[in-house]
């Protein structure tokens, strides 16, 4: 299996099984983990994350830890240490971040699935530039123990897939008890936000994927305001002592993010943490009359590959941050070709708690997107 700056360790597993990917923040047993991080360049844990351990446990082989942008803090996944992760399914365009080696491994054919974090939309947003399906579980759902944080109160685990289906398999492996079972999509009330904001391809998509489902109508649902230096508070408060001690290490790209997380004041923070609480408040009573909410994963398809991560994230997050910040569930599910014949992705987002909800809902579009397409 070649290593096309995918993968920062490939492991030879032996044996058969569904290969896995598994980002380079999940700690492996014995084998060497970096987060991304120089600093790290050497570390083999004593244990294994417990996410990681439930999947091999269920019969998953994991076959490399993948490449992923410094501490999962970034849309790109270009890496000063390990390389840029690049984008098989458009190649000269970026693999998005901060999980894009994962997307990557799936989407070369190099693995069968694979297992992510999300923060910011570090899941979704790779799983739309590489053409792929990626899934943020309610927060709290799948568990974190053994990865290193980013921002330890927006952190999620989870999966990612050439389809839907993989990733419901995979949360069957992580979750136990976990089951999705089939919906009437015509019995299910669908608010559609955001799409004035995307570009016309990545539009046209999500409106023509509104054939899945009968009653639907816009929802003018809220985006969040003041609430950054929240997530900056959290990053702050992983990396204080370590960029004290070791930030000659960092990449320029993350280094630059974290001096500006350790420069938010206990105010900024404060009026952040008040912000938070009032959108949770608005995102529910927006919900009210909906079971789930349709948006594009992303306003654009994938940029070239040297895009500025800092000049960038702001736009790349826009439509997934709001979710890492509430908790909720919420979908990546490929759309087909937009600009430039590049893929495209719909968000299929649910209220927290109704994960099986919004995979039997992410079932039913792939279906009526491949009817579509016959």
């Amino acid at each position: 299996m070649a290593d096309r700056g995918i993968f920062i360790t490939e492991i030879d597993a032996g044996g058969d099984g569904v290969t896995l990917a598994v980002k380079d923040l999940f700690d492996t047993a014995g084998v060497r983990t970096t987060y991304g991080s120089a600093i790290f360049r050497d570390h083999l844990p004593a244990r294994t994350a417990a996410a990681v351990r439930l999947l091999e446990d269920a019969g998953y082989v994991t076959v490399g830890k993948a490449n992923l942008h410094e501490f999962a803090y970034g849309t790109t996944s270009q890496n000063a240490h390990y390389g840029t992760a690049p984008n098989p399914a458009a190649p000269g365009r970026t693999s998005g971040g901060s999980s894009g080696g994962t997307a990557a491994a799936i989407a070369a054919g190099l693995v069968d699935v694979g297992l992510g974090t999300d923060s910011g939309g570090s899941i979704r947003i790779p799983a739309a530039c590489c053409g792929i399906a990626g899934f943020k579980p309610t927060y709290g759902l799948v568990p974190m123990d053994g990865v290193f944080p980013l921002a330890p109160s927006f952190d999620h685990a989870g999966p990612m897939a050439r389809d839907v289906g993989g990733c419901v398999r995979l949360m069957e492996a992580l979750v136990p008890g976990f089951a999705v079972e089939p919906i009437d999509p015509a019995e299910v009330s669908v608010g559609m936000s955001w799409h004035e904001e995307a570009d016309d391809g990545v539009r046209g998509n999500l409106l023509t994927a509104l054939v899945a489902f009968t009653d639907w109508r816009g929802l003018p649902f809220p985006e969040p305001v003041g609430t950054t230096p929240a997530f900056m508070r959290d990053v702050a408060g992983v990396h204080r002592e370590l960029f004290e001690e070791h930030g000659d290490l960092y990449g320029e790209n993350p280094r630059t993010k974290i001096e500006r997380c350790l420069a938010v004041t206990d105010a900024e923070a404060d009026a952040a943490d008040a912000a938070r609480r009032e959108y949770e408040r608005a995102a529910l009573e927006a919900f009210e009359g909906v079971d789930l909410l349709l948006t594009p994963t992303l306003m654009f398809v994938a940029p070239p590959a040297d895009v500025d991560d800092l000049a960038w994230r702001e736009r790349f997050v826009r439509f997934t941050y709001p979710f890492n910040l509430l908790g909720w569930p919420a979908l990546a599910v490929p759309s087909g070709p937009a600009e430039d014949g590049l893929p495209s992705s719909i968000q299929i987002v649910g209220r927290p708690g109704e994960d099986a909800l919004v995979l039997a809902a992410g079932l039913a579009l792939e279906e009526a997107l491949r009817a579509a397409g016959d």
